[in-house]
C-alpha cells in the first residue's frame, strides 16, 4: 500500500492507521517530504520513499501570518475580517498546490525512482483529495486509490460527492446550522456561489472508488450520503493513558474544582498578546487548576493555578476524570477527543474549518464560542464559567459520547476493512453512482424538464389551435345566422309599416307584387 501525503497533515494520527494496516500484514510505503512536520523518515511501521525540493513552499509562519491578519481584521470590522480570511485561505491553499505540483514533477522526473515505484507492483494508493498529488499520482500507476478525507480546498468533503440541499445542509464558512430561515438561506446560497468560484479556479475535482471520511453524525449535521462514503470519525480516539507523574500530581491537587485544558493546536503558536493576557488573567481568577499549551513568551498576568507546557498529551488529559472543561481552536482531532471523552467545550475558532466545527458543537448544547480577535477577560471569564456552572453542557456532551461510542465496530477497525476490501476486489467499481458518468443536463434532469416543457408547450398550442379555430367557425355561423334573422325582421318591420300607414290614411296602395309596369 502507498500513502502519499502532504508536509502540514498526518493521516496517520501518531501512525494509528500504519500500525493496524502493518499488525494485518501489509507492507506500507510512505511518500513524504524532506521537511514534514509530521511524517518521521523511520518508523517500524512503513518504509519512507522521500523526495527533496530545491526550496521550502510552506512553512508554519504562513500559517502563523495569516492568523495575525485575519485577526486584525476582525477587530476593525467583521465583513473585513471575513473577507482577509478568504483571501488568505486562497493564498495558502495557491501555496499548498504550488508545492504540491513541484513535489510530482519531481518525482516524475526521476527515473530511477518511478522505475522502483512501478517494480514495487504496489496495490492501492491511500491519500487525502485536499492536495490531488497522490490521485494524480495514482492515475499514472493505474492503482485503485481510497481517499482519507475530511475538507477539499474548497469545501466539506461531501459537496464533492453527494447531493448537498443547501436548504439545509450549511455550507463551510458560513457558520450556520441546518435549521435556516429565508435570510440564511439567501446567506448560505451566497457562501455557496463564492464557494464553486473558489473550485473552478483553484481545484479540478478528482473522485476516487472509497472514500474514507472523517466524520461522524453525532457531530456532523444530518445530510444524504453515498454507499462508497464510509464513516471514520474519531479514529485516532482512544482511552486515556495514564499521565506522567508530575504532571497526573498536579491534576490530582485540582480537588473537587477540577481542570480546564486549553489548546490551539500545533499549527499556531498563539493569538495577540493581549488576549493572551485576557484569557491570562480570566484562569487566574478561577478556582480551578488549568493545563495550557503554550508557546512564545510567559504572560504577565499569569495566575498560579496555570500550569504552561510546550506539548500537552491531550487525549490523555481530556480523557483524566478531574478535567472540566477544554478551551481550544476548533480543529477537528481536539473536537472529536473532547465527544469522545465527554468534555464540553469552548471554542477560539481562528482559520479553515474551526468555525464550522464550533457552530455544531453550538447546535449540539455541548459548546460555547467567542471571537479570538476581540476576546475580554470578562467575556472569556462568563463563557467559561458558563460552561463550568451549568450542567447541561457536560450532561449534553455525555450524551454525545455515548451516542458515539455506540457502534459495531471501532472508526479504525472500519477504515482497516474498507481498505482491505479495495485490496481484495482490485476497487470497488459496484459502489461507485452512475452521477459520475453523466453529463451535467443528465444529472440535472434537464433534458427531462426540456422534453416535458416541449410536451406541454405542444399540448397548449394543439389545444390553442383547436379553441381559435372553434371560435371561428362559431364566429362565421353567427354572422350567417345574423344575417338571415336581419332580412326577416326588416321584411316583417317594412310589412307593419305598409299596413299601418294603409290603415291610418285609407289610401289604396296597389299589391306591388300584382301590378305590373308596362
Amino acid at each position: 500500500i502507498m500513502f502519499f501525503l502532504t508536509t502540514s497533515y498526518d493521516p496517520f494520527k501518531k501512525n494509528k492507521v500504519a500500525s493496524k494496516l502493518h499488525s494485518h500484514g501489509h507492507e506500507l510505503s510512505v511518500i513524504r517530504l524532506t521537511d514534514s512536520w509530521f511524517i518521521q523518515e523511520n518508523s517500524p511501521y512503513y518504509i519512507s520513499i522521500t523526495v527533496k525540493l530545491k526550496k521550502k513552499y510552506i512553512g508554519l509562519d504562513l500559517f502563523e501570518n495569516a492568523v495575525q491578519r485575519i485577526l486584525e481584521a476582525r477587530r476593525k470590522c467583521p465583513v473585513m475580517g471575513l473577507l482577509v480570511q478568504m483571501s488568505e485561505l486562497i493564498g495558502i491553499i495557491k501555496v499548498a498546490h504550488t508545492a504540491n505540483c513541484a513535489m510530482l514533477t519531481t518525482m516524475l522526473e526521476n527515473k530511477d525512482l518511478m522505475t522502483q515505484i512501478k517494480m514495487t507492483n504496489y496495490d492501492l494508493m491511500l491519500t487525502d483529495p485536499a492536495i490531488p498529488g497522490g490521485v494524480i499520482l495514482a492515475h499514472h500507476l493505474q492503482l485503485p486509490m481510497v481517499y482519507n478525507v475530511r475538507w477539499m480546498s474548497f469545501g466539506e468533503g461531501h459537496f464533492s460527492i453527494t447531493p448537498s440541499p443547501i436548504s439545509y445542509v450549511p455550507v463551510p464558512g458560513s457558520g450556520l446550522t441546518d435549521r435556516m430561515g429565508l435570510l440564511e438561506r439567501t446567506c448560505n446560497l451566497l457562501h455557496y456561489g463564492l464557494n464553486l468560484i473558489q473550485e473552478h479556479w483553484l481545484v479540478i475535482p478528482m473522485y476516487s472508488k472509497l472514500w474514507l471520511v472523517r466524520v461522524d453524525f453525532v457531530f456532523e449535521f444530518p445530510r444524504p450520503s453515498m454507499p462508497n462514503l464510509i464513516y471514520i470519525g474519531s479514529f485516532q480516539c482512544r482511552p486515556a493513558n495514564p499521565l506522567p507523574d508530575e504532571l497526573g500530581e498536579f491534576m490530582q491537587s485540582s480537588g473537587d474544582h477540577g481542570v480546564v485544558v486549553m489548546s490551539l493546536g500545533t499549527l499556531i503558536a498563539g493569538l495577540p498578546r493581549e488576549v493572551m493576557e485576557a484569557i491570562a488573567t480570566a484562569f487566574a481568577r478561577m478556582p480551578q487548576k488549568v493545563v495550557w499549551r503554550f508557546i512564545g513568551e510567559r504572560p504577565s498576568s499569569l495566575g498560579n493555578n496555570t500550569l504552561l507546557l510546550k506539548w500537552i498529551p491531550q487525549n490523555d488529559l481530556l480523557g483524566h476524570p478531574k478535567t472540566r472543561a477544554f478551551v481550544a481552536h476548533g480543529g477537528t482531532n481536539g473536537l472529536y477527543e473532547a465527544i469522545y471523552h465527554g468534555v464540553p467545550v469552548l471554542g477560539l475558532p481562528l482559520l479553515f474549518d474551526q468555525l464550522d466545527n464550533i457552530v455544531r458543537l453550538q447546535a449540539r448544547g455541548v459548546a460555547r464560542m467567542l471571537e479570538a480577535a476581540t476576546c475580554t477577560t470578562e467575556e472569556f471569564l462568563e463563557a467559561l464559567r458558563d460552561i463550568l456552572e451549568n450542567p447541561m453542557y457536560r450532561q449534553n456532551m455525555q450524551k454525545l459520547s455515548s451516542l458515539h461510542q455506540d457502534r459495531p465496530l471501532h472508526p479504525l477497525d472500519k477504515a482497516v476493512y474498507w481498505i482491505e476490501f479495495v485490496l481484495r476486489n482490485k476497487g470497488a467499481p459496484h459502489l461507485r453512482a452512475e452521477a459520475y458518468n453523466m453529463s451535467v443536463y443528465s444529472y440535472y434532469c434537464l433534458d427531462v424538464a426540456a422534453l416535458v416543457l416541449l410536451i406541454l408547450l405542444l399540448t397548449l398550442g394543439g389545444v390553442y389551435t383547436i379553441w381559435i379555430q372553434r371560435r371561428k367557425r362559431e364566429a362565421n355561423k353567427a354572422v350567417r345566422d345574423g344575417n338571415k334573422k336581419a332580412v326577416k325582421e326588416g321584411s316583417k318591420r317594412l310589412k307593419e309599416s305598409i299596413n299601418a300607414l294603409k290603415d291610418s290614411n285609407n289610401i289604396p296602395i296597389p299589391n306591388l307584387r300584382a301590378s305590373k309596369i308596362i
